[in-house]
């Protein structure tokens, strides 16, 4: 594959949307680490910007950039599960529901849910040749372990929703050992012996230093997810990144130091907040209570994302701008709702 060179000039977003429309008449085929190194030169981040991308001049938007050495597995990823993806976000909304529900109760992000995707494309019926079942494919002793019933006449593995709060209990456990998210998906394949061989053998906790001591099953498996969470989002979260590289994406995002955030809002007073709920569009907020956009990225990062995810958000504007939103909030509705309709029939 030749495409490498196009994350030189766009963000990932565009780089997703030029690969649709190409799966057509494609046939899956395994994806291993022969894939990804045959296109890789000699040094993975050449031709590269930095891991991340920073607010751009114009919107002061934050990416999550993909990490280079992941580039040629995502790529042919891409290729060949983007149209069984798409048609999934419609058909698998319930059960996405569902698990969303869950984590969210864990207090997990709800990005793991792309876990159940890899594991068992959602499906209740899915058994693997060592005996892994039901949408998380636990191994029977892990179920039990974790407290699902598994004997001749009753598999909880198969419940989805005891299933899938066992799975939350299993991910927090994980994240408790490893801090990190990537590391937690190798774990959940492999098993945290696995891991914590390779973290021995390398003398690294970073998934991309590490990998190599993983069992090839154990590093893919880090790649799919990762994959299929750029197909299914369009951009990377905390669960995409190393704990190192979250620490960089909190210096872009809501990590923002109080020290930048008094500054943002200094010549306008303090800052109040109210949880809004609704299809708000944070440029047109922003204009319409007369904000500097960049200084309202800043005070709310990730705001349409988590609109969109959620619904719900907790807003943080200077008091006197506070006050032009509770002013005007229908009417700030009414042109947000506007201006999604328009997109969406684009």
């Amino acid at each position: 594959m030749k495409k490498l060179l196009l994350l030189t000039t766009l963000p990932l977003a565009t780089f997703l949307s030029s690969f649709a429309g190409m799966q057509g008449g494609s046939t899956e085929r395994p994806l291993n680490d022969s894939t990804i190194k045959k296109d890789l030169p000699a040094d993975p981040k050449a031709g590269f910007r930095d891991l991340f991308q920073g607010a751009s001049a114009e919107s002061d938007a934050y990416n999550v950039q993909l990490n280079p050495k992941a580039v040629s597995f995502v790529e042919d990823y891409i290729d060949v599960y983007t149209k069984k993806l798409n048609n999934m976000k419609s058909w698998g909304k319930p059960y996405f529901d569902l698990i969303d529900g869950v984590l969210g109760a864990h207090n997990l992000p709800t990005e793991l849910k792309y876990l159940a995707v890899i594991e068992s494309e959602l499906k209740t019926s899915a058994t693997s040749w060592v005996g892994a079942a039901g949408p998380w494919q636990f191994m029977p002793q892990t179920a039990r372990e974790l407290g699902l019933r598994v004997t001749r006449k009753t598999d909880e593995r198969r419940d989805y929703k005891k299933s899938t709060v066992a799975a939350a209990r299993y991910l927090k456990s994980l994240y408790s050992e490893f801090n990190d998210w990537l590391l937690v998906i190798a774990a959940y394949n492999g098993g945290p012996g696995n891991v914590n061989q390779a973290i021995r053998k390398s003398g690294s906790r970073n998934f991309w230093e590490l990998q190599y001591h993983l069992p090839a099953e154990s590093r893919n498996h880090v790649k799919k997810f990762i994959a299929t969470h750029y197909i299914m989002e369009g951009d990377g979260s905390v669960t995409t990144m190393t704990k190192s590289e979250r620490a960089v994406h909190a210096n872009y995002t809501s990590g923002f130091t109080p020290a930048a955030t008094t500054a943002a809002v200094s010549a306008s007073g303090d800052v109040a907040t109210e949880r809004i709920s609704g299809k708000f569009n944070g440029t047109v907020l922003a204009q319409m209570i007369g904000m500097d956009l960049g200084t309202f990225n800043r005070l709310n990062p990730s705001f349409d994302k988590q609109m969109a995810q959620s619904g719900t958000y907790e807003l943080r504007l200077p008091a006197d701008k506070m006050q032009a939103f509770q002013a005007n909030k229908f009417g700030i509705l009414e042109q947000s709702v506007k201006v999604a309709l328009t997109l969406a029939g684009r």
